[in-house]
């Protein structure tokens, strides 16, 4: 085992030990009938293949989760009218984790055990990813993760399709000191993924030079920012690094410009708001910025096809954004790794992982089979009048993923 995967396990041992009860779910049946690894009830006899789309279609989640469901289905369609896997059909499996972590942790276990998925696709924020992961490794399972997280993670049952920190927070950063920004508020969902990405920002921005004068929290299910927007007109900063999530948002965006800021005075940079969530702010965000490895304006074959199909699917005045495009992308990966492996076998696929690669709308992205993360080059866009993004900053290329930020000096974890 990997120090990062040692340094996991000893984290969620706990968790862990509980979800093994859920494991218990019979022989798998290969394609000849006979019985195969006792703990995997994954049917592979037939001649289609259950996979469990697990997203939040209601709660304060919803208005992002939904367009991540309706990419995966859009890639389950393209895949079948190919052949699908294995010469094998995809047989969706929908639950909706209603935007609540306890709900994820049910809804995958059932998914997993009882409805004996090959594998699962979803899930949004880091409560609902951490959640589900004892589950998903205590029984074997797979879960592919579409969206930017906090980083400190790697599972051996767990796929990230989304930035992990030094492909999105960092570059994010980067591009704030390239600025010359000096003063940083942070304003943040009350919850695991705001309050470890504004902890590695406090220690980069110390590196850089970059004062923090605020730090702010309200529940992800609360509206109500007036308060906090209060002390970011107080301070006064150059700008604004918002890890809100979902709808939280609409209430943050209100406050903030009822209160006299704006893009001219104390910009913003977002790290979840993205096509989908722009024209939903209820604001005219114009001229905010947001941090992200794809966005729907960005020139290549493949996501010209995507943006395509997905409109085709949904309609002309669909955007794409990028957990969409990392949900899109993580069904292609497993595709081609089963097909790799030749096998639905989880130790199989994990055993084929590292190098395989998809042409995918944000570029070609290969999978690092150590940690389970793809190379993803990060990008700045500012929303400009149609809600699109213009991109203002990119990496060199693609950044390789760190997710313990082992490559970088001034990372403590251990510090306040």
């Amino acid at each position: 085992m990997s120090t990062s995967r040692t340094r996991l396990a000893a984290s969620t041992a706990a968790a862990l030990a509980a979800a093994l009860v859920l494991s218990s779910c019979g022989g798998s049946k290969s394609d000849d009938g006979s019985a195969a690894a006792a703990d995997s009830c994954v049917d592979t006899s037939g001649d289609t293949i259950k996979l469990g789309f697990l997203n939040s279609t209601s709660g304060a989640m919803a208005i992002s989760e939904q367009t991540v469901r309706d990419s995966l289905l859009l890639a389950a369609k393209e895949i079948n009218a190919d052949g699908g896997i294995l010469g094998k059909q995809i047989e969706p499996v929908e639950e909706d984790g209603a935007s609540d972590p306890a709900v994820f942790a049910e809804k995958i276990g059932k998914l997993l055990t009882s409805d004996c998925v090959a594998a699962v696709f979803g899930g949004w924020t880091s409560a609902s990813r951490k959640a589900m992961l004892p589950v998903v490794e205590g029984s074997n399972g797979l879960l592919f993760y579409p969206v930017q997280y906090e980083g400190l993670e790697a599972s051996e049952n767990i796929y990230y399709t989304g930035a992990t920190t030094n492909q999105q927070i960092i570059p994010a950063m980067d591009f704030l000191a390239s600025k010359g920004v000096k003063t940083l508020f942070l304003a943040g969902s009350d919850y695991v993924f705001p309050r470890t990405a504004n902890k590695i920002i406090k220690q980069y921005a110390a590196e850089l030079g970059i004062e923090i004068v605020g730090e702010e929290y309200v529940p992800l299910d609360s509206d109500d920012w007036s308060t906090q927007v209060a002390k970011i007109v107080k301070a006064k900063p150059d700008f604004v690094f918002n890890t809100i999530n979902g709808s939280s948002n609409v209430g943050f965006i209100k406050a903030y410009y009822e209160q006299g800021l704006g893009p001219d005075t104390s910009p913003i940079i977002s790290v979840s708001i993205a096509e989908e969530e722009a024209p939903a702010m209820g604001k005219d965000v114009t001229g905010q910025f947001a941090a992200w490895n794809y966005f729907q304006s960005v020139e290549t074959p493949a996501n010209e096809a995507f943006i395509e199909a997905f409109q085709a699917e949904y309609g002309a005045d669909r955007p794409t954004s990028d957990p969409m495009e990392a949900a899109y992308t993580s069904l292609y990966l497993y595709k081609n790794i089963v097909e790799k492996a030749e096998s639905f076998d989880v130790d199989d696929v994990n055993a084929a992982s590292d190098g395989v690669s998809f042409d995918a709308p944000e570029g070609t992205v290969t999978i690092d089979g150590e940690n389970h993360h793809i190379a993803k080059t990060g990008l700045i866009g500012r929303i400009n009048a149609e809600n699109q993004f213009d991109v203002v900053w990119s990496s060199e290329g693609p950044i390789e993923p760190d997710p313990f930020l082992e490559g970088y000096d001034w990372w403590d974890p251990s510090a306040e």
